[in-house]
């Protein structure tokens, strides 16, 4: 006659001696994986049990998977702490438990002020089997139009009140389609340096800044370029040099002539000087 099996215990909370840590159902735990050399996996402890007698203690966890796990891969957009809750379920052995982590929202994610080695988070749940991503949509952002990673820096506008959303949604593969975005943008993709955008006090984008504000914003493009002088091409030389004949004959000075080679060795900024021509004409016209 075969002997019943061995009843399980289901626990409230489990001490893992060789870290010194007591988990909890709820907990995000770190699992040494098989291969050594591969990151540590990332698990939510689902129930704790052991035998009967209170040993061979055993997880049920739900996996996390990491961007690179998944059947898409890893994108341009995910972050370095970005992990995906599977449909996943295991039993593993508490003993395989190397620590204790935490698992944010992305919302609370991207307010920590200093992300440790023990911080992830996860914006996304992942079906496993067919590579599905729940929600299947995510807001896109900047002139460039993709999610945002908290990796990276982005600067908003503080003009753009209306904000509309642009959203992709995901496949199997991993591949987005446009649907709609956030007035966010990456630095390089507004011609500023990381180190710029960290400078600025206030930003505003083209579309809703006012001639002065597009100054202010712009001004930083200008500086780069404050030491560098603009010598007109041959074209611009001629092109000023019919405005100069049309303003000297307005002012009926026909007499005066003008050297194309002291123009051409002139050093301006060639449309301010085309704006103060044509300005000076109305004036006369007037």
């Amino acid at each position: 006659m075969s002997k019943a099996k061995t009843g399980r215990r289901t626990l409230d909370s489990y001490t893992v001696k060789h870290i010194s840590k007591t988990i909890r159902p709820g907990d995000c735990v770190l699992m040494r994986p098989s291969d050594s050399s591969k990151a540590s996996y990332v698990a939510r402890v689902e129930a704790i049990e052991s035998d009967s007698r209170g040993t061979n203690v055993r997880v049920h966890v739900r996996w996390y998977y990491r961007p690179e796990e998944s059947i898409g891969g890893r994108r341009q957009f995910h972050g370095s702490k970005e992990v995906f809750l599977s449909d996943h379920f295991d039993f593993q052995s508490a003993d395989t438990i190397e620590g204790k982590c935490k698992v944010h929202s992305f919302k609370s994610y991207s307010k920590l002020d200093a992300v440790g080695n023990e911080d992830y988070f996860c914006r996304f749940e992942y079906n496993s089997s067919t590579g599905a991503f729940n929600p299947d949509r995510v807001a896109v952002y900047c002139k460039c139009e993709m999610p945002y990673n908290p990796d990276d820096l982005m600067v908003q506008c503080e003009g753009c009140s209306d904000w509309f959303l642009k959203y992709i949604l995901l496949d199997a593969t991993g591949t987005y389609t446009l649907v709609e975005s956030w007035i966010r943008f990456h630095p390089t993709c507004i011609d500023m340096t990381p180190e710029e955008a960290q400078r600025l006090d206030h930003f505003y984008c083209l579309d809703c800044s006012s001639e002065d504000q597009k100054k202010l914003h712009n001004s930083h493009v200008s500086t780069r370029h404050a030491d560098m002088k603009l010598f007109p091409t041959a074209v611009d030389v001629l092109y000023l040099t019919s405005l100069f004949i049309d303003l000297l004959t307005k002012l009926k000075l026909l007499s005066v002539t003008l050297s194309l080679v002291a123009v051409s060795k002139l050093s301006f900024d060639i449309w301010g000087c085309e704006e103060a021509i044509l300005e000076s004409m109305k004036l006369i016209e007037y």
